[in-house]
């Protein structure tokens, strides 16, 4: 690891706090007492299906375990998952079948 000077870690920690906590009182202090228009909570009903997919779909492309490369067992649970998901609308059991099939894929496969 680089070796990092102490003050600029620490302004950059600092200034990434400051900036997390003003992006989360735009919402909270100045908006929080008003009603919001239908159309951005229309388009906010989206926030938390986009989250999954943005956390996961790296992990599934560029797998740390295998350097980068895609690999079929990773491939083979993204494509379950999915499946499982679109057919039962049930992200709970999405995400149980890919993680099943994940693992036995790398049992089996090694």
């Amino acid at each position: 690891m680089n070796s990092v000077d102490p003050v600029t870690m620490w302004i950059i920690i600092v200034g990434l706090a400051i900036g997390s906590y003003l992006l989360r009182f735009v919402f909270i202090g100045f908006v929080g007492d008003r009603p919001m228009p239908p159309w951005l909570l229309r388009h906010l009903r989206y926030t938390a299906v986009a989250i999954l997919p943005a956390l996961i779909a790296p992990l599934v492309a560029w797998p740390t375990a295998t350097g980068g490369e895609p690999d079929v067992p990773r491939m083979s649970a993204a494509t379950v998952a999915v499946t499982v998901g679109l057919l039962t609308k049930n992200v709970i059991a999405g995400i149980f079948s890919g993680a099943a099939t994940l693992y036995g894929l790398l049992y089996l496969l090694g």
